[in-house]
């Protein structure tokens, strides 16, 4: 079935299967930040983190099967974005797609920066910048690339995160057992105040950063326009994504506070490096070294999607120029992408010579944008049916970002997010007023 939205975004190739759909969603959602082990969740919570990450899980299913059903009506790239237009009003759609695409620049510049600066475990002599233009020339050309080679290479690229996780687990269940080394007992579960050192509060202010962690899965939503047979493939890869996730999440946390005392956690090197030492894994630090550098990149080869079809969702409904939503001859986005890769320069850029406190608002923005874009989710598909799943999760999104104003190091979110919002919604209005002359300068898209 083609409806208008389906028609007005047509022409992208439809090649993403389940399998290649699945993975990118867990690749985006799986940062480095798990693998670096900053410890600021399990020092809000203790070992309870698990089940801090397990609430997480909860809310997010909620997220993904509203997501899910609106996408098995409307397999279209712009998304959300595009549902909250249809279904809400075009301001809503204007501000939940550009914040989107506002946090995953943000997210991206980040993301290459980080893989400039874990370069040079190997090459301390070579310059950021260089490792900055050759990973985005090399990253922009994939994404310029038929959308069933990007979706491969997306594939393997993030099952070198999964297979990293699924080896910690291993080695865990190695160190517990006492297989070939010294036995690690349960007592750091425990020790050192107990399973909820800092009571059911902390478990609630980790669960703020466990959303983050899941933050993401939505990439196969945004795909729904370029896979086969979307109706069955995007909900199917959706469900399957989390169910990895929350495994991956729960099973690699417990295991890492089960060894390593949770007031440690972070301080002196990831726990991480620290397990795979234990059971002897030669070169431990230059192993996770290259597993946080293909993190990296792989999180900005599907930020770089993500947000490439979100601007052509937008010229499309003439919110951004016309020439985004252009298509190449393999039914590829290219002046989205190139488009994208100009944000992601930008970024980087403002994060090399951005002050600390700037950095800070620039990410609690990508923070704040991340939860309202999922709030829209809800906001949206109880206009589209009317489900009591819909109003829980709103009210535990809505709960989640009232929780990060009390918390110091996510406060920034609200002191960015707010006048983000305000400067959209005045974009907007702004836009409106020059389409009221009958045309848009901006986007050449002819009012009727």
């Amino acid at each position: 079935m083609t409806g208008p939205l389906e028609s007005r975004e047509a022409g992208l190739q439809r090649a993403l299967s389940t399998r290649l759909l699945g993975m990118m969603a867990v690749g985006q959602s799986i940062g480095t930040g798990l693998f670096l082990g900053s410890g600021l969740s399990v020092k809000m919570a203790g070992p309870a983190v698990v089940v801090s990450y397990l609430i997480g899980a909860a809310i997010t299913y909620l997220v993904m099967r509203a997501l899910a059903e609106m996408t098995a009506a409307h397999p279209v790239a712009g998304s959300f974005g595009a549902y909250a237009e249809h279904y809400v009003s075009p301001l809503a759609g204007w501000v939940t797609r550009y914040t989107y695409c506002m946090a995953q620049v943000i997210a991206i510049g980040s993301q290459v920066l980080a893989a400039s600066i874990y370069c040079r475990y190997w090459f301390p002599s070579t310059p950021a910048w260089v490792w900055i233009a050759a990973f985005s020339l090399a990253l922009l050309a994939i994404n310029s690339s038929d959308v069933g080679s990007f979706g491969e290479f997306e594939f393997w690229f993030a099952l070198i995160k999964v297979i990293a996780i699924v080896l910690l687990v291993v080695f865990g269940v190695v160190l517990f057992a006492g297989i070939g080394v010294r036995r690690h007992g349960l007592e750091n579960f425990t020790a050192h105040g107990g399973f909820f050192p800092h009571g059911p509060g902390g478990v609630w202010a980790a669960v703020t950063l466990a959303m983050f962690s899941y933050y993401g899965l939505e990439a196969a939503a945004l795909g729904s326009g370029e896979a086969k047979d979307p109706e069955r493939t995007v909900p199917r890869a959706l469900r399957q994504a989390l169910a990895c996730l929350a495994l991956f999440y729960t099973a690699s946390i417990g295991i890492l506070v089960g060894i390593v005392p949770w007031t440690e956690v972070g301080i002196s090197e990831s726990p991480f490096v620290r397990v795979y030492r234990l059971v002897g894994v030669p070169a431990a630090a230059g192993l996770m070294n290259f597993v946080v550098l293909t993190a990296a990149l792989s999180s900005l080869n599907s930020n770089l999607y993500v947000t490439s079809r979100m601007l052509f969702s937008l010229a499309r409904s003439g919110q951004a120029p016309k020439s985004l939503g252009a298509l190449a001859a393999r039914g590829v986005p290219r002046n989205a992408v190139l488009a994208s890769g100009a944000g992601l320069a930008v970024a980087a850029a403002l994060e090399t010579l951005a002050a600390d406190a700037a950095f800070v608002y620039m990410l609690g923005a990508a923070l704040f944008g991340g939860m309202f874009c999922w709030a829209m989710v809800f906001v949206t598909h109880l206009r589209f049916r009317r489900a009591a799943g819909s109003w829980a999760g709103l009210g535990a999104i809505v709960a989640v970002m009232v929780t990060m104003a009390f918390l110091p190091d996510l406060r920034s979110a609200w002191i960015a997010g707010v006048p983000w919002l305000g400067a959209a919604a005045l974009g907007y209005f702004l836009h409106a007023r020059r389409r009221a002359n009958g045309f848009d300068r901006v986007s050449g898209f002819r009012q009727r």
